[in-house]
C-alpha cells in the first residue's frame, strides 16, 4: 500500500523546504515527481532549484523540456507519472493523481494559506476513509519536522 504523508509547512516557504527533501530523494535513488497547481510556479521553482544552494546539485527538469520522461526529477503542473517516479509530492494545493500508482505520496501545504489548508484536510479525510494508513508531519519552531500523527 501506498504510504502517505502529509507535510504542514508552518515556519519555511515551499522553496526552503521542499529541496532538503528532493535531495533526499534523489540520494536513495527515488525518482520523483513534483506536481503544482500552475506554470509559472513551477518555472518558479524549477529556477530556484538550480540555485537553492551553492555547494549542491539536484538533477531536475520539467515536464515541457526535452528529455521530461529521463529526469530523476521531474517539476509538473499535471497528474502524469511522465519519468516512472514511485514517490510524489503535491504541492502549493494541486489535485493528486490517484495515491495508489505510488509508493509514497507527500502532500506539502501551506499552513497559512487557508486554501491550501482545507484541500489538505479534504485530502486527509477522503484518504482516511480510503483505509489508507497516513502520517502527519509538522515544522517545529526550528524548521525541523516533528511527527505529530
Amino acid at each position: 500500500m501506498t504510504e502517505v504523508l502529509f507535510y504542514h509547512l508552518t515556519e519555511s516557504k515551499l522553496e526552503d523546504a521542499l529541496p532538503p527533501l528532493l535531495d533526499k530523494s534523489v540520494e536513495r535513488g527515488w525518482r520523483v515527481c513534483v506536481q503544482l497547481k500552475d506554470a509559472a510556479r513551477r518555472d518558479l521553482l524549477d529556477q530556484h532549484l538550480w540555485t537553492f544552494r551553492e555547494d549542491s546539485f539536484l538533477p531536475h527538469g520539467t515536464d515541457e523540456a526535452d528529455l521530461a520522461d529521463q529526469q530523476p526529477v521531474l517539476l509538473t503542473v499535471t497528474t502524469e507519472n511522465s519519468n516512472a517516479a514511485t514517490v510524489r509530492f503535491v504541492v502549493d494545493g494541486a489535485e493528486p493523481p490517484s495515491v495508489d500508482a505510488y509508493q509514497r505520496i507527500v502532500f506539502m501545504f501551506d499552513g497559512y494559506d487557508l486554501e491550501q489548508l482545507e484541500g489538505a484536510r479534504a485530502q486527509w479525510k477522503k484518504l482516511k476513509g480510503e483505509g489508507h494508513t497516513l502520517t502527519y508531519w509538522q515544522q517545529t519552531p526550528e524548521g525541523r519536522w516533528e511527527k505529530k500523527a
